[in-house]
C-alpha cells in the first residue's frame, strides 16, 4: 500500500511540474544569478595557495653502487631513484616477477649476490638497494 502511494506522490509532481515549466523556470534564474556572482566574487577574494613543495636534493644525491650492484646498473654514480628504476628495467627485461605472485621477485645469477637469498618481496628491494650504495 505504501508502494501505490508513492507512486501517486510521484505522479502528481510530475504532473505539476508540466503545468508550470515556464514560470519556475523564470523564478529559478532570477535567483540562481545573484548566487552564483556571489560565489564567484568569494572564489576570487580567497588568497591564492602556493605550491610550497620543492624536490630535495639530499634526495637526488648521486650514490656509488657497490660492485654487485654495479653488475646491473652500471658502475657511474646515480641517484637511489634511478638505481631502483633501473633494476626494475633488468627485472622485467629478464621476466624475473614471480608468475604466480607478482610482488615477489626471482633471483638470477646476476641479482642473487645482491639479494642474498632466491626471492623477495618488490617491498625489501629499496632496502636491499640501501645496502649496497655509497
Amino acid at each position: 500500500m505504501a508502494k501505490a502511494a508513492k507512486k501517486a506522490a510521484k505522479k502528481t509532481t510530475k504532473k505539476a511540474a508540466k503545468k508550470a515549466p515556464a514560470k519556475a523556470a523564470k523564478k529559478s534564474t532570477k535567483k540562481a544569478a545573484p548566487k552564483k556572482a556571489a560565489k564567484k566574487a568569494v572564489k576570487k577574494a580567497a588568497p591564492k595557495k602556493k605550491s610550497a613543495r620543492k624536490p630535495n636534493a639530499a634526495f637526488m644525491a648521486p650514490l656509488t653502487p657497490s660492485a654487485t650492484l654495479a653488475e646491473v646498473v652500471g658502475s657511474k654514480p646515480m641517484p637511489r631513484t634511478e638505481v631502483v628504476k633501473k633494476i626494475w628495467d633488468y627485472i622485467k627485461k629478464n621476466g624475473l616477477q614471480d608468475k604466480n605472485n607478482r610482488r615477489m621477485i626471482n633471483a638470477d645469477a646476476k641479482l642473487k649476490p645482491i639479494f642474498g637469498k632466491d626471492q623477495i618481496s618488490m617491498f625489501e628491494l629499496a632496502k636491499i638497494v640501501n645496502k649496497h650504495v655509497k
